[in-house]
């Protein structure tokens, strides 16, 4: 029963590395868009400012459902693992064989509704603004 702990173990702690990644980029997303923000409010070039700050948030959404399509992956994974025997456990870290479930893809990992209640806001917030300016 020791291999398989300790395989379950490894797997963990990516499925855990996956979400603290998530939470780091939605921090890095708050903190940039505050900055551009503080930029915008000084009335230096407000329209690339906005502009600059939609591509921003549409690639840390990218990059988000990238990771939560990994944790995802590593998710099916931990579940494989856990009802083998003893004896199947060989400690692969292969995901490939989930990747074909459409759950696990980056783009229904994108319109998750964790990340678009998230993201969606701040999109439609920096276009509101971008109207009001021009």
């Amino acid at each position: 029963m020791e291999n398989k702990r300790k395989h379950l173990e490894f797997i963990q702690n990516i499925i855990s590395r996956m979400a603290g990644n998530l939470f780091f980029l939605r921090g890095w997303t708050i903190t940039l868009i505050g900055a551009l923000l503080a930029l915008f409010s000084k009335g230096n070039n407000a329209n690339y400012i906005i502009g600059f700050l939609i591509v921003l948030t549409f690639i840390f959404w990218i990059l988000d459902g990238y990771f939560l399509s990994q944790e995802r992956l590593f998710r099916d994974l931990y579940n494989y693992v856990r009802k083998l025997k003893e004896e199947e456990i060989d400690f692969s870290m292969e995901t490939s064989d989930y990747k074909k479930y459409k759950k696990n893809t980056l783009i229904f990992s994108m319109f998750s509704s964790t990340l678009l209640f998230f993201y969606l806001p701040l999109i439609g917030i920096a276009l509101f603004i971008l109207y009001f300016i021009k």
